[in-house]
C-alpha cells in the first residue's frame, strides 16, 4: 500500500512535468548554469575541464533533457545511446574496459549523465531525481537497449539497486575529471523491465512520446517540439500503448 501510494503521488506530480529536448544554444547555456549550480552545491565541479557544456553535448547519439515544473526549469539529464557502431559515451571515459566488452558483446545502451537537480527545490520536491530519470526508461523502450548504466558515486548506488535494480559491475574507481571515485552500475532491461513497470507505471510511455523525445529527422535534425508531456497516465489508463510488445519494455 505505502508503495502503491508513492506511485501514485509521483503519477500526479507528472501531471505538472514538461520535458523539453535542449537543441539550441541559447537553451543549453540555462541548462550549464543548472549543473553548475548543482555540481556546486554538491561540490562534484570538475576539477578537468572549464566549462559545464561539452562536445559531447552535441553529438548525433545525445540527448540533452530539460525537465520543468510548472515552466521553471528544476532539473536537466543528457543521454547517449551507445551502440557498437557509436560507441561514445560519458562512462567510457572512466570504464573503457567495461564498454568495450558490452559492444564486444553487441549490447546498445543508455548511458545517462550530467544528471543536475536545482539545490533550491530539491529540498521541496523528493521526487525529482525519478521525474529526471524517467527519460533513460523511455529512451531503452525507444530503443531497444539492453542495458540502462548509471555511473553514480558510492554512496548514491543503494537507490539504483533499489529502484531500477541495477547491479554493481564495477564496485568503484577513481576518476580524474571530477577527482572522487564512481561506482558503475547496470540494469538488465531483459531481466527487470516488466518489474520495474509494474512497481513504477510514472516510468512508463506511450509511442508518441517515445518519438517526440527521441525522434530525429533526415540529417539528424530535430522534429521535436518544445514541450513533451509525460504519457505514463494515459498508459495506465490504457487509452495509449504502453510497453514494447515481445520485450521487458
Amino acid at each position: 500500500m505505502e508503495l502503491e501510494g508513492f506511485s501514485e503521488r509521483l503519477m500526479r506530480y507528472l501531471d505538472f512535468i514538461e520535458y523539453r529536448r535542449i537543441e539550441t544554444h541559447e537553451d543549453l547555456e540555462e541548462i550549464e548554469l543548472l549543473r553548475y549550480k548543482a555540481y556546486k552545491a554538491a561540490n562534484v565541479l570538475p576539477v578537468a575541464t572549464p566549462s559545464m557544456i561539452d562536445d559531447a553535448d552535441f553529438d548525433r547519439h545525445a540527448y540533452v533533457f530539460g525537465i520543468y515544473y510548472f515552466e521553471e526549469l528544476v532539473s536537466t539529464i543528457r543521454l547517449h545511446h551507445v551502440a557498437p557502431e557509436h560507441p561514445l559515451s560519458q562512462s567510457a571515459g572512466v570504464f573503457p574496459d567495461v564498454m568495450d566488452a558490452y559492444l564486444k558483446a553487441g549490447l546498445t545502451l543508455i548511458d545517462p549523465a550530467r544528471f543536475a537537480v536545482d539545490p533550491e527545490v530539491a529540498s521541496e520536491l523528493p521526487i525529482l531525481p525519478y521525474i529526471t530519470l524517467r527519460p533513460s526508461i523511455v529512451a531503452v523502450a525507444y530503443f531497444k537497449a539492453d542495458r540502462v548504466l548509471q555511473h553514480v558515486r558510492p554512496h548514491h548506488a543503494a537507490f539504483y539497486k533499489r529502484v531500477f535494480y541495477a547491479e554493481t559491475v564495477v564496485e568503484r574507481r577513481m576518476t580524474e575529471i571530477y577527482g572522487l571515485e564512481l561506482t558503475l552500475m547496470a540494469t538488465n532491461t531483459h531481466k527487470t523491465g516488466s518489474k520495474l513497470l509494474s512497481r513504477y507505471p510514472f516510468f512508463d510511455s506511450g509511442v508518441y512520446e517515445r518519438r517526440l523525445m527521441f525522434g530525429r529527422g533526415e540529417g539528424g535534425l530535430s522534429t521535436t517540439p518544445l514541450t513533451i508531456l509525460p504519457s505514463a497516465r494515459l498508459v495506465a489508463a490504457g487509452k495509449v500503448t504502453g510497453a514494447v510488445a515481445g520485450r521487458d519494455y
